[in-house]
């Protein structure tokens, strides 16, 4: 995840062993040093605990008033009200807004990549692990718990696009892994005719990404039959011969 020029850093401590002249106190030679050493080590993980607690608080506090507002504008007087933070806080982690909100969209990635990988690993062949992926994105506008927190961040994918273009397409690409490899997989098989997973990965996640956005835009719930349908028109499309030349 890339960060601005006002990303906070946390320094590092280099410990050089100090050694005590015979004849001094009955401390060993270098043992100051390892204690020296110890004490840097745990004021350093007490600062790096800090620091990631705070900015935890900051991201759950975005996530939590994005969701109610379904709005990616809180301002940041609410988000550190409700984190229990200072304005200093907020500006020592960050240097913007934006910069908070790209930790918001990396922590939403990682949450949808992990309900992914959970429903692959109970899948028991390739085509049920294509299924699964493609079930576990369009769940996001059929659950209402995940649609809410999903909402704001799909209806402005285009903002988040233009403001972050390599990291919402790193992030999609690795998101679309594990399709891409049950494709792969897939056709390996012989179940389905892919000749090319990476490319027809892509589709298939335009595809799915496209109808959760549409459905989540709309004020009408969608139908889990119409996601269905969906799946099964993707698996029909995988099934088809590829075209000549491919």
């Amino acid at each position: 995840m890339r960060l601005g020029a006002g990303q906070n850093t946390i320094p590092i401590v280099k410990n050089a062993v100090l050694e005590e002249k015979p004849g001094g106190s009955g401390i060993r030679p270098g043992s100051r040093g390892r204690i020296a050493a110890r004490s840097a080590r745990r004021a350093l993980a007490s600062r790096e605990a800090r620091h990631d607690d705070a900015v935890r608080r900051l991201v759950e506090a975005s996530f939590a008033l994005i969701r109610e507002t379904g709005s990616l504008e809180p301002r940041v007087a609410a988000i550190v009200e409700r984190a229990g933070l200072s304005n200093q806080a907020f500006y020592r982690h960050f240097g913007s807004k934006d910069e908070l909100l790209l930790c918001v969209l990396d922590e939403g990635f990682r949450l949808l990549a992990e309900h992914l990988e959970r429903r692959l690993e109970k899948a028991t062949d390739p085509e049920a692990k294509i299924r699964a992926w493609l079930g576990g994105v369009l769940a996001q506008a059929l659950d209402d718990e995940a649609a809410a927190a999903t909402r704001p961040f799909a209806v402005s994918r285009a903002r988040l696009s233009e403001l972050f273009p390599d990291e919402v397409e790193e992030a999609e690409r690795d998101l679309m892994g594990p399709l891409r490899d049950a494709i792969a997989e897939a056709a390996e098989h012989g179940v389905v005719r892919s000749a090319d997973p990476e490319r027809d990965a892509d589709l298939l996640h335009t595809l799915a990404m496209g109808w959760v956005q549409r459905k989540l835009s709309q004020r009408a719930p969608p139908l889990r039959d119409e996601a269905d349908h969906l799946v099964d028109f993707a698996l029909a499309g995988l099934r088809r011969a590829p075209a000549a030349g491919a």
